[in-house]
């Protein structure tokens, strides 16, 4: 096999998942607009159409119990349920169910089978129904067709056509496995992973480790979870409800299974796990390896689940499939529930180790117990714990698309309020333009307020961003890489601005705090590149509004602070390196190389640096929009030292004298030591206006990341 580059020197900084946010590879073209061709679905049509498979079984991979319920349930969860909120990605959103490494996890097997029982679906209805959309609404049409009442379901997820290479989905290079570095020292997960196995959407169904142990098993449950954003009553009702459906399937071991999808034979055509046990499906079909239903009535929505789990008592025993599962101590529900292909066939009522320990643990009991006193609260629980599941990654309500979106906002969407009031024009932007200027706020302090806001953005669940002016509440005044007590008197001049101009106002014209921090950082910018001798106009879009404390939750919010800010030179606290980590935040907010390359580098000419430090401000000229950044660090003049044992921070020399004229970071130097970016940084080095010219259109994209009211 031939070497890439990356063989070659597998430490050189990974560039390419910065790759995907500059390439199409869709077979859509640029001008596709899939809310538009969804907007043209009969989603009652489509629904029927889903339906009608639920019940067509088919020879080649026959209904568990006569429909496909359960299995289109799991393979909706499982889709949906690889969201995390420590760096927003995962999630149902582009349809990575489809693609590797998600389609082959161990914990995905057989769902590749789903998803072509609704190829059909697919089919006749094209590019109006994404992958993504289709597998999300086929859990819902699930649900309902088994007695449950959902939420709502929202469309607009388009499909990506590649996997998303910047998911670290842990340090193990095998499946099912738990390497110690997946945790701390105080034994939870690092950031940003979400689940405990490698290859597991959450935790071992069997145990920790595969040992029945209930006390590890209610921990790992709790931190995976909490992880989605759910808290002990949305991931008890989540558990609840879908374990009422269904069944799992270990007919015997695993070891009859052939190879996943991406390393299956040519002629399986993408179908992966091909079973060589007895008849390879239906009852000898094998999937987690553990073997039974929940309950009696698989295929109904009751409180069975609650009841049994906690009107039994309940031991731990080898399954068929030789994994660790509980039955009845006294053997009542064995033989209770019916055959998977003949219901006069009996099974035995189990359940796996994560569900005994709800039971064990005292919070998650006392959720249980609420359960099965009032079963209406179980559904409402379990209903909007599933919509939240399906919909976190999809960021604000306006994103939401179709007839069944609920009226009501809930507060992990983080909710924004209606303008009352007509949104500043041209002449009022201009008048707030002088007023800022003049105002004692400098070019520096101006941009780091704009950036700091707008850079939260996360384009991986759409949360984030300057809209809703959320800076200037908790937890974001208060972070560190925002230097609070600069940030206060930034806010307070800015609130003082905004309180003289509407109040100066006789007509309905006001200006939104969070407006007017964007505004702040685009006259600054034009200032700048005057100063520079350009001249320049930064788009402005006005129409944000300001969030109120009580519509923000500032407990989520706590997942966007950054460790580490390579755009702002702030190191943070952390034992990663400072250059990946601003890749990592140049992907989140969908930036190319060139475009992180570029604001990086005017970010530092404008001295828009963490406690106004001169490192990386290569340029005796502060504050202005020079490309002097670029041309200085590629200048062969220099030499560079490094004066911390850690190699994070650097002196630049001047060669003959031995002058030290600049400090500088990892985060700095990475652009004349990577060979890639030191071909961009050289465009921007040379003496045209090209430098202005991309850092305001970046700076530009980055301040409307999060104004989807504008798409």
């Amino acid at each position: 096999m031939a070497s890439n580059t990356r063989d070659w020197w597998p430490d050189q900084l990974e560039l390419e998942i910065l790759d995907q946010n500059a390439a199409n590879v869709s077979p859509y073209d640029d001008e596709f607009d899939y809310a538009a061709e969804f907007a043209e679905l009969d989603l009652d049509e489509v629904k029927a159409d889903i339906e009608a498979v639920l019940t067509d079984s088919k020879e080649w991979w026959p209904a568990d119990y006569g429909t496909y319920g359960p299995l289109f349930i799991r393979m909706t969860w499982h889709a949906a349920g690889t969201y995390r909120s420590t760096d927003g990605r995962g999630g149902a959103a582009g349809g990575h169910q489809r693609l590797p490494p998600i389609s082959s996890w161990p914990d995905n097997v057989n769902l590749d089978k789903a998803r072509r029982l609704l190829e059909p679906v697919k089919t006749k209805y094209g590019r109006k129904l994404s992958w993504a959309d289709l597998i999300v609404l086929t859990g819902n049409v699930a649900l309902e067709s088994m007695g449950f009442e959902t939420f709502g379901f929202a469309g607009g997820r388009e499909d990506d056509f590649k996997g998303d290479d910047a998911v670290d989905w842990g340090p193990e290079s095998e499946f099912e496995t738990t390497s110690p570095d997946r945790f701390d020292e105080e034994g939870d997960l690092k950031d940003p992973l979400g689940n405990t196995v490698m290859g597991l959407i959450y935790v071992n169904p069997e145990g920790p480790n595969g040992e029945p142990d209930l006390e590890g098993s209610a921990k790992n449950i709790r931190q995976s979870f909490s992880r989605m954003a759910m808290d002990d009553k949305e991931t008890v009702a989540l558990i609840a409800g879908g374990h009422t459906f269904g069944k799992v399937h270990g007919a015997d071991s695993g070891d009859n299974l052939g190879p996943e999808p991406e390393d299956a034979p040519i002629d399986l055509q993408g179908l992966g796990w091909d079973n060589e046990f007895g008849e390879g499906k239906g009852p000898d079909a094998i999937t987690s390896g553990i073997e039974g239903p929940w309950n009696a009535t698989p295929t109904v929505w009751d409180t069975s689940y609650v009841d049994n789990l906690l009107g039994h008592e309940w031991v731990p025993e080898k399954g068929p499939g030789g994994a660790w599962q509980w039955t009845t101590k006294n053997d009542e529900l064995d033989d209770a529930a019916p055959g998977v292909a003949d219901p006069d066939d009996e099974e035995d009522v189990m359940m796996l180790t994560t569900d005994v320990a709800l039971k064990r643990d005292e919070d998650f009991r006392a959720v249980l117990e609420e359960f099965s006193e009032d079963p209406d609260e179980f559904q409402d629980a379990f209903a909007r714990a599933w919509y939240k599941l399906l919909h976190r990654d999809m960021g604000p309500p306006e994103r939401f698309l179709g007839p069944e979106v609920p009226e009501e906002t809930m507060i992990w969407q983080d909710p924004l309020p209606e303008a009352d009031y007509e949104v500043i024009g041209d002449d009022e932007v201009a008048e707030l333009k002088a007023e800022l200027l003049d105002s004692e706020l400098s070019v520096d302090e101006l941009v780091k307020t704009a950036w700091a806001a707008a850079s939260t953005y996360r384009d991986s669940d759409k949360r984030g961003g300057a809209n809703g002016a959320r800076i200037r509440l908790e937890p974001q005044r208060s972070w560190e890489a925002n230097e609070p007590d600069q940030m206060e008197t930034v806010l307070s001049t800015l609130e003082a601005v905004q309180a003289s101009f509407n109040e100066s106002r006789d007509d309905d014209v006001r200006v939104s705090l969070a407006d007017l921090i964007v505004l702040g950082g685009s006259a600054a910018v034009e200032q700048a590149a005057a100063d520079a001798g350009h001249d320049v106009e930064v788009p402005f879009e006005p129409g944000r509004v300001d969030a109120t404390p009580e519509q923000t939750d500032a407990e989520s919010f706590e997942a966007l602070e950054p460790d580490a800010d390579g755009f702002r030179n702030y190191l943070g606290d952390t034992d990663e390196a400072v250059e990946d980590l601003m890749v990592d935040k140049a992907d989140l907010l969908g930036l190319t190389a060139a475009e992180m390359t570029v604001l990086a580098g005017g970010l530092r000419a404008l001295g828009a640096t963490y406690g106004d430090s001169d490192r990386g401000v290569f340029t005796d000229e502060p504050g202005t929009l020079s490309n002097d950044f670029f041309a200085n660090l590629l200048d062969m003049r220099y030499e560079w030292d490094a004066v911390t044992d850690d190699q994070d921070v650097y002196e630049i020399r001047d060669r003959d004298t031995g002058e030290v004229r600049w400090e500088a970071t990892r985060a700095d130097l990475v652009f004349g030591s990577n060979a890639r970016l030191r071909t961009i940084a050289d465009v921007y080095a040379s003496d045209d206006a090209k430098f202005v010219e991309d850092f305001v259109e970046a700076w530009s994209e980055v301040m409307t990341l999060d104004r989807f009211d504008l798409e």
